[in-house]
């Protein structure tokens, strides 16, 4: 019989999260749930932990502990509270693996404390990659801890070279859809409200993601994340626009061959596949018709009209800090867009400016890192008042 695996899912009430859940559902001889994590979700997060009865669950905003705590006083689950508990979870003797589908910078030290105990760890988190790339994948080796990419694109890229390893890359072709504003120029995004850009043309996401998809940030915060998930050099990953996302991404090898990982938008076979390596579980979900889809096409991405993508390669070359400046930039810049505080052109505006202005460090520590994460923010939010 097989042993189950533990999963502590952080942020468990999201779109990965609850996708997760399902993962989960399909296998309960297979899965259990050892810890369930939300931000301020608190209803949603006592409905699972009832039905899944977890160890423990966190509830990382303060205010709303009293809630979940009365909610589950009757079942045998710890509660905890705040950022700190999040780190604290991870190390749990019975968690087998942690999938962090936290936003933003704040997956980054859970997931450090989580491979400093050398658990294994379905990254749904780019960010973590993106603010200490070189940090966390040392980290990784030393404490012989696996990262198992869940992201759509990473995890096609996973998959292409599976049994490849003998064999040099040439290539990383990372496919974009494009967002919802695909083909359109500097003067037609001046006006564009949050609505319009929340609307992604082919994935069901959370608000911030579905913004950096429509200024291309998820494109560039995801070949920063490449970079340190295969080992591979800037110059080697390629962004390709293609509108129907049936290519997740594709590896060109040395010889010229091109590998292609296809199937419909649906992040529960990414997620599945991180928690099932090496194996392939069976799965019911839709299958692609290759007769529904007569034609896939490919462009280039336009980066005069979204800017984000080139800061992001002008960050991953430059090194250093410098990629997390960008995302703590870019992450206030898209809260405030969110309250209709800036409009989406200067998303850029701001990141660019951060990135010029905040102090630059050429080889960060952990310390160092949250440092500059701080003092983004503070730079962002001085920049849009």
């Amino acid at each position: 019989m097989e042993k189950i695996k533990n999963i502590a899912i952080l942020g468990s009430t999201g779109s990965i999260g609850t996708q997760t859940l399902e993962v989960v559902d399909r296998h309960p001889d297979r899965f259990g749930v050892e810890v369930l994590t939300a931000q301020n979700n608190w209803e949603l997060l006592v409905q699972q932990a009832i039905k899944y009865q977890p160890n423990t669950v966190v509830i990382v905003n303060e205010d709303h502990y009293d809630k979940v705590f009365n909610a589950l006083d009757s079942h045998d689950i710890k509660v905890y509270a705040g950022e700190n508990a999040l780190s604290h979870v991870v190390q749990m003797e019975e968690v087998d693996m942690v999938l962090t589908a936290l936003v933003g910078y704040s997956g980054l030290l859970p997931t450090v404390k989580a491979i400093e105990c050398g658990k294994d760890i379905a990254l749904a988190n780019k960010e973590t990659l993106v603010v200490a790339g070189e940090l966390i994948t040392s980290l990784a080796a030393e404490h012989k801890s696996n990262i198992l990419p869940v992201d759509s694109e990473h995890s096609a890229i996973f998959q292409c070279i599976v049994g490849e390893y003998a064999n040099p890359i040439e290539k990383l072709i990372l496919t974009a859809s494009g967002g919802p504003f695909r083909g359109k120029k500097r003067d037609d995004l001046l006006k564009i409200t949050k609505e319009q850009a929340l609307k992604h043309p082919n994935w069901d996401m959370g608000a911030k993601i579905t913004i950096d998809s429509a200024t291309l940030m998820n494109k560039g915060l995801e070949v920063i994340e490449a970079k340190w998930l295969f080992g591979t050099d800037q110059d080697q990953i390629e962004v390709v626009v293609h509108p129907q996302s049936i290519i997740h991404s594709m590896v060109q090898f040395e010889d010229g061959s091109i590998k292609a990982q296809l199937g419909l938008p649906d992040m529960r076979l990414p997620i599945q596949y991180a928690m099932t390596f090496p194996e392939r579980f069976k799965a019911d979900y839709p299958r692609f018709d290759f007769a529904q889809y007569p034609q896939l096409t490919f462009e280039k991405p336009d980066t005069e009209t979204f800017r984000n993508l080139q800061l992001a390669y002008d960050a991953l070359g430059k090194g250093g800090n410098h990629p997390c400046i960008l995302n703590a930039a870019n992450e206030i810049a898209v809260s405030e867009f969110l309250k209709d505080k800036i409009g989406f052109l200067e998303i850029s505006d701001v990141i660019a400016d951060c990135l010029a202005k905040v102090s630059y460090v050429q080889e960060p520590s952990l310390e160092d890192f949250i440092s500059t994460d701080k003092e983004t923010r503070i730079k962002a939010i001085e920049l849009i008042k």
